[in-house]
């Protein structure tokens, strides 16, 4: 993400209010926040390798929780 600096400079006549108005108004138009929202809960995918074993671990699973199943030892 690239840095964006917003600066606003206080006008020798202008109050505070106004100062920080004109600060938001730039922030908006920049789409800092947008951007920030919309990466905030980006995940990295995960490898090919590290889903290719959580599967077989989730069939390996299966296989035995199917074959205790009909040995009768579970429900």
């Amino acid at each position: 993400m690239t840095k964006v600096v917003i600066e606003v400079k206080k006008n020798p006549n202008e109050n505070n209010a106004g100062v920080l108005r004109r600060f938001s108004r730039k922030v908006q138009e920049s789409n800092i926040i947008q951007k920030v929202k919309k990466n905030r809960y980006n995940e990295r995918k995960e490898s090919k390798l590290k889903t290719k074993k959580a599967t077989l671990k989730r069939i390996i699973r299966r296989s035995e929780i199917e074959k205790l199943r009909k040995l009768g030892k579970i429900k």
